[in-house]
């Protein structure tokens, strides 16, 4: 989704946009029928020839196919691996990378949701000359963007795609005029956000409240936020910080008000959640349901 914006970006400003590569189809949903990515479809709306390479580094083919276009310059959005040494060499202005962070914190598969679970208020784009390690590039340009408070990775990223697409074709502009200075990152500076995984989204009930509910807001909508209940998985939907002082994991029931005790005397308010293969809930229908004896625990 990310990189569909800059696509549309580049096109609207007149750049010969040669060639569009993407993910090959998968196939997606119970019908498994082969699903495009879409910035296929965008790319197909917009006329542009596509390239689906299953991978890079020693493809041939692939290789053969870029050589022959001769391109000026690489543009690469959201792919999130190394790029290969024939790669980096072909284009005079080398490969160009819009990543969704201030560089060089956030480096890696998932910024725009590590940013947000570990509670930044701002964050935003970098356009950088893509090198041979892993978003470590020179950086062109910067754009800062504010995390708003109830922001979770759903609604920050199409406000980052659509910032980052205008820095985008303002970076290429100002290449090709020879205005920009590549400026070195700051390795010692460096924070990481690797790709995320299923197991991210466990809540760990040690961590103080506020951290809980900034990683729920990071981590939509996969991999969520999610405990166990009676031997049961449970998924938590609207979670906010709250007074409490309860022991971790322990749940606490006042009238509809659901809590779950949290690290350094915190707690959080429970608002919606949804039990394994029940059907979303808000807390006073759980509470009615299940009633949460004083001094259970999540967790377990």
């Amino acid at each position: 989704m990310f990189a569909v914006a800059p696509l549309e970006a580049l096109v609207r400003a007149g750049h010969d946009v040669s060639l569009a590569v993407t993910q090959p189809d998968r196939p997606k949903g119970r019908g498994m029928e082969m699903a495009l990515s879409l910035v296929k479809h965008k790319a197909l709306e917009l006329g542009l020839p596509v390239a689906q390479p299953e991978k890079i580094k020693t493809n041939n083919e692939f290789r053969t196919q870029l050589e022959e276009l001769a391109p000026d310059c690489i543009v690469i959005v959201g792919y999130g691996r190394i790029v290969p040494r024939w790669m980096l060499d072909l284009p005079r202005y080398g490969n160009i990378n819009l990543h969704a962070s201030l560089l060089p914190k956030y480096r890696g598969a998932a910024p725009i949701q590590w940013a947000i679970a570990s509670g930044e208020s701002a964050t935003g784009n970098t356009t950088m000359r893509i090198d041979a390690g892993l978003d470590t590039g020179d950086i062109l340009m910067q754009r800062e963007l504010a995390i708003q408070p109830d922001d979770t990775s759903v609604t920050l990223a199409p406000r980052l795609a659509a910032m980052g697409a205008e820095l985008l074709v303002e970076t290429l502009a100002a290449l090709a005029e020879e205005r920009l200075q590549p400026t070195p990152q700051d390795d010692a500076r460096a924070t990481l956000a690797p790709i995320l995984t299923r197991e991210d989204g466990r809540i760990d009930f040690a961590r103080d409240a506020l951290t809980v509910c900034n990683r729920h807001r990071g981590f939509q909508p996969w991999p969520g936020a999610f405990t166990r209940f009676r031997g049961k998985q449970l998924t938590l939907h609207a979670i906010s910080p709250a007074e409490g002082a309860l022991e971790a994991g322990e749940m606490n029931v006042t009238g509809e008000r659901l809590l779950a005790g949290c690290g350094a005397g915190s707690a959080i308010v429970i608002d919606e959640l949804q039990l394994e293969g029940k059907r979303r809930m808000k807390a006073r229908e759980f509470i009615n349901g299940y009633r949460p004896k004083a001094g259970e625990r999540l967790g377990s």
